[in-house]
């Protein structure tokens, strides 16, 4: 019986074009988790180094979301946000296996689940998100961040244009 090419499970063959995806997403992973295994090796919590006039390393936790959304929060938004990255992990497995041709729209999803991974990691692990890449400007402070976020902002990105490309391409 042949399964309909949108299924979850895709005709024979086309899985194999799953697995770039999947491993420009451990690459991704694996970066991430190795920088902050450095940063949890070498730094304590609020160490900084100046690297040049606009950049640091820092030790941060971040308990929240982007931007410290819900940090304040009394430790419940540590298992929202684990269970919002399992559930964004899911579907973006599915949009993969059901996408493969798409090569920007896959590599975008690729880059959010490296990244929502790893910091789904670091939330299990530690329960809280190790930042440790911070920019600055004239007194201003971008808050820190890590590779996973820096790899779901590429992903983010991809997406958009990917859809912009698409809606140019269809008039």
């Amino acid at each position: 019986m042949a399964r309909a090419t949108g299924s979850l499970f895709p005709r024979e063959g086309a899985s194999h074009s799953l697995l770039p995806w999947l491993g420009l997403a451990l690459i991704l992973l694996i970066a991430d988790q190795f920088t902050k295994v450095l940063i949890l090796g070498y730094y304590k919590l609020g160490d900084s180094t100046t690297i040049t006039s606009f950049f640091n390393i820092v030790r941060a936790h971040n308990t929240g979301a982007a931007f410290s959304f819900l940090a304040a929060a009394s430790g419940w938004q540590r298992w929202l946000f684990t269970g919002i990255g399992i559930a964004a992990t899911l579907f973006i497995v599915y949009l993969l296996r059901t996408h493969p041709g798409q090569k920007l729209f896959c590599f975008a999803l690729a880059c959010i689940l490296g990244g929502a991974v790893g910091n789904v990691i670091d939330r299990l692990l530690h329960g809280y998100v190790v930042d440790f890449l911070q920019f600055h400007w004239g007194g201003w402070y971008f808050p820190a961040f890590n590779v996973a976020d820096a790899a779901i902002t590429v992903g983010a990105v991809g997406l958009v244009l990917d859809e912009l490309l698409r809606v140019r391409g269809s008039k």
